[in-house]
């Protein structure tokens, strides 16, 4: 399995299926939804928890600063894996990051691919990785001149409601938590035992990577945050904030979108080959890679940092495949907004297409 627990496809189609094969399978898919969730819904906690603590106070720094935003975000999207961008995810969709600032990140991640790429063609992953950076931040800089890149997630009310009037709207009350405890109610018992199971399963390694890596301490600091916050918080806060603009708006969303994506990408990946595909049609290598890109998935793109380690495209192609792939970063919110979704993938395939049609005119 890869960082999150890649699934790997072994005798489930071509031979005899068999019910454990296909049982194996959709637990790995299940594994992976269940990681991916966890950490959205953390960081959605968290970012709840911050703004109602300072009245909002904190995102104001970057509703001033759309550029600072578009840095930042560019700054997650570079950092290996996915967990920069399902943070920049939740500050997009709790309207705090504007669409040019979720672009940048989705430009500037190449998801699992940058642990094959450093692994495969180190130097040129430094290279590639600052590329898309540059492109990310130009992109950034540019769409936020236009209107729709000053935009943010459209929704029916913001997902910040802070009730400035409400004096019970406070996030840390010492001398509660005991009687709290005591007292304690379904909503609050369900956050900690799911924390303390998602925590059970981490360290057992049955979720997440197997192995000890900055990412596993990286959910272990998560998940402590999660506990600590559910453990603390009043119950007011709790339910009003947590539970109800929270658990109950995107949990289950989030996780149906995330399982049935894996469940539909490595079903189609099984029947289609798409790679056998992209190598008997080597002419149209640039419009395949870009189009692959659009996956919202770890693993087709591997492909091409195979093809280009081993001398058959050139350095463009791969970048062009980079700008667009965003790997698992945008299942989160391709479950929350289709139609963000839809103009971040628009955005990315136009730029992806553009950089990789200049780089092979230019013979690179």
């Amino acid at each position: 399995m890869h960082e999150h627990g890649e699934i790997e496809h072994g005798g489930l189609i071509g031979g005899d299926i068999h019910f454990e094969s296909i049982f194996q399978f959709l637990m790995e898919i299940l594994q992976h939804a269940l990681i991916i969730t966890a950490f959205v819904i953390i960081m959605m906690l968290l970012i709840e928890y911050l703004s109602v603590q300072t009245r909002g106070r904190w995102n104001g720094m970057f509703e001033k600063r759309p550029f600072l935003q578009i840095l930042i975000a560019a700054l997650m999207g570079l950092l290996p894996g996915c967990l920069g961008v399902y943070l920049v995810v939740s500050l997009y969709v709790h309207r705090i990051f504007h669409f040019a600032a979720l672009v940048a990140a989705m430009i500037a991640t190449s998801g699992d691919e940058a642990f094959i790429m450093f692994g495969m063609i180190p130097g040129k992953a430094l290279l590639i990785m600052g590329v898309i950076f540059l492109v990310s931040l130009g992109t950034g800089f540019v769409l936020h001149l236009f209107p729709v890149g000053r935009e943010k997630m459209k929704l029916p009310v913001n997902h910040m409601e802070l009730h400035d009037h409400d004096p019970e709207c406070r996030c840390f009350i010492p001398s509660q938590i005991l009687p709290q405890l005591r007292n304690i109610t379904f909503e609050r018992a369900l956050l900690l035992i799911g924390g303390l199971l998602f925590l059970v399963f981490l360290l057992s390694g049955n979720l997440g990577p197997a192995k000890w890596n900055w990412q596993k301490i990286i959910f272990l600091i998560v998940i402590a945050i999660q506990l600590l916050i559910s453990l603390t918080v009043p119950d007011h806060f709790l339910r009003k904030h947590l539970w109800a603009h929270v658990i109950r708006k995107h949990l289950l969303r989030v996780f149906l979108w995330t399982f049935g994506a894996f469940l539909v990408i490595h079903v189609g990946l099984e029947f289609l080959h798409f790679e056998d595909w992209i190598r008997e049609n080597m002419f149209s290598i640039l419009i395949i890679a870009v189009l692959i890109g659009l996956i919202p998935e770890s693993g087709p793109h591997i492909l091409f940092i195979s093809l280009f380690a081993a001398g058959h495209i050139p350095l463009s192609i791969l970048i062009a495949n980079s700008i667009v792939q965003d790997g698992h970063g945008s299942l989160p919110l391709l479950a929350e907004t289709r139609t963000g979704f839809l103009k971040m993938k628009a955005v990315n395939l136009a730029v992806g297409l553009l950089v990789g049609v200049i780089g092979l005119l230019a013979g690179f």
